[in-house]
């Protein structure tokens, strides 16, 4: 593990880290692993699954993954008006944003209609600004976390960053009850060289006994249009998401199967008192 960062951090904004032969992915992104079961998925191999797929953009456009241009245009307005995706041959956090693409389509399809529909509206109001809705976006995009699970109690005590409840009094409880998919392409990228502090955003999904009971892939499909449908009809802001320490994840490493684990504040700090008035957001 690497040393620590600032807690909260969920990775380098613009990672160059180079995808090592043979690349170990992290427990967390074992979801991703069938895509390399002939080694590590190059560019003709991400196009191949995502024409069998039918997958498109925000827009509609078919989906494809190409190397940049010099002078490519920005990501977001590339992607909904030509259906091209910048990836870097070699760049794992660009592997990893094309892999949740494909893990998650229809979701990243509404993220990257929801991020344009907000730039044309500020660009109508002559607005340089991000705004709250595409800060929140990116967020998602790049760190997201999705709790998806029947117990919404135990998402509560998350909240109120009660850890030692959550992780160790009720841990058999939580994996009975709940999943943590990592969303964000940047967290992939990061937790294939884990640092202490590194922490998502995360987002609940009540779910029920029937889709934890649910094949892996079967649960995913699920959850992508849930979340599909929640981002189409939802205004979100970065307050929205709650912090969440993903190396306290159970599996995430196996020092947290020890309950002092937890008692390690760079990580796990009690939560902030929200001034009067603040939005609890998602929480």
């Amino acid at each position: 593990m690497r040393a620590s960062r600032s807690p909260g951090v969920c990775s380098d904004s613009l990672s160059q880290a180079v995808i090592p032969v043979g690349l170990e992915l992290h427990p967390l992104s074992t979801f991703l692993q069938h895509w390399f079961a002939g080694g590590t998925p190059e560019l003709s191999h991400l196009n191949a699954a995502a024409s069998e797929h039918g997958l498109v953009t925000g827009s509609g456009a078919p989906l494809s993954f190409v190397v940049p241009s010099a002078a490519g245009q920005a990501y977001e307005e590339s992607a909904f008006r030509t259906g091209e995706i910048a990836t870097r041959p070699g760049n794992r956090h660009d592997l990893f944003n094309a892999l949740i693409w494909l893990a998650f389509p229809h979701t990243k399809a509404v993220l990257n209609r929801r991020h344009i529909a907000a730039l044309k509206e500020a660009r109508k109001l002559g607005s340089a600004a991000r705004g709250s809705m595409r800060d929140a976006l990116t967020q998602f995009d790049e760190c997201g976390v999705v709790v998806a699970g029947c117990c919404p109690d135990l998402w509560q005590a998350l909240c109120a960053h009660r850890w030692r409840e959550v992780f160790v009094a009720r841990r058999e409880e939580l994996l009975r009850t709940t999943r943590f998919l990592v969303f964000g392409h940047a967290s992939h990228d990061a937790l294939a060289v884990p640092f202490v502090g590194l922490c998502g955003k995360a987002l609940f999904v009540e779910v029920d006994a029937a889709w934890l009971s649910l094949p892996e892939a079967a649960a995913r499909s699920t959850l992508d249009a849930r979340l599909a449908a929640l981002f189409d009809t939802r205004n979100f802001s970065p307050r929205d998401w709650q912090p969440l320490p993903l190396l306290g994840i159970p599996g995430a490493t196996a020092d947290n199967q020890r309950p002092d684990y937890y008692d390690d504040a760079r990580q796990f700090h009690a939560a902030r008192t929200m001034r009067p008035g603040s939005s609890p957001g998602n929480r």
